[in-house]
């Protein structure tokens, strides 16, 4: 699955047993995605000076991009944010074929955290470039982080499939069917108001609820 223009997958035999595990749980749209991401993640490093054996596990990398989104699956729509059932799955997966518990713990926060940029971009490498790999895959360079004709290659070899809109469908098909999955203030719980149209709670509402301290009562603002 290489040409001249991209790097291969890594070759190692974990690599590949993930590869044909969650090639059994993505659709396909969401699983070139995914290898994208790692694609992606690589030569975003490779621009910041990063390489890989050197400044990072490719391994792990790859674990990561590969896994990020499997919570969107059907064996992984837990009751959780996405992102954690993905996390939990893959971590399940990995310490079953005996990979050591701090290199699964690494994956896991890839996985967890690619949400979260302000934080994955602080952690190291092999968190930071998952995030990175899986926003490029969504258009997300301001300024571009890569040539055009890197981007021409990658969707040569793993073509788009209508990638956005497959991946927003899946988040709002799972929460609309457990809203718990999409609480208010994060990505799917946006997601599901932007396509419901439902009011989040503002900030005073929430405070002033029956089960909270009554921190408003006699309150003047400053603001």
């Amino acid at each position: 699955m290489a040409d001249q223009n991209t790097p291969p997958f890594p070759e190692t035999e974990l690599a590949g047993k993930a590869l044909r595990r969650v090639e059994g749980l993505l659709e396909p749209a969401l699983l070139n995605h995914s290898l994208r991401a790692y694609l992606y993640g690589r030569a975003v490093g490779e621009r910041q000076g990063l390489l890989p054996g050197r400044d990072y596990d490719d391994e792990l990398l790859f674990l990561g991009c590969l896994w990020h989104d499997a919570g969107l699956s059907a064996e992984g729509d837990g009751d959780q944010l996405f992102t954690l059932d993905g996390a939990d799955l893959a971590a399940r997966f990995l310490t079953e074929e005996g990979v050591a518990q701090d290199r699964v713990e690494i994956v896991w926060d890839a996985i967890a955290l690619h949400l979260n940029a302000e934080v994955a971009l602080r952690k190291r490498p092999e968190i930071a470039l998952v995030t990175l790999g899986a926003g490029v895959d969504l258009g997300d360079e301001d300024p571009p982080l890569l040539p055009a004709d890197y981007a021409d290659a990658v969707h040569a070899r793993l073509p788009r499939l209508h990638a956005a809109a497959v991946l927003y469908d899946a988040i709002v098909g799972q929460a609309l069917a457990k809203p718990h999955k999409a609480p208010p203030f994060t990505v799917p719980g946006e997601l599901v108001r932007q396509h419901t149209g439902a009011t989040w709670p503002t900030w005073h509402q929430l405070m002033n609820g029956p089960s909270t301290w009554g921190d408003y009562a006699g309150h003047r603002s400053r603001l």
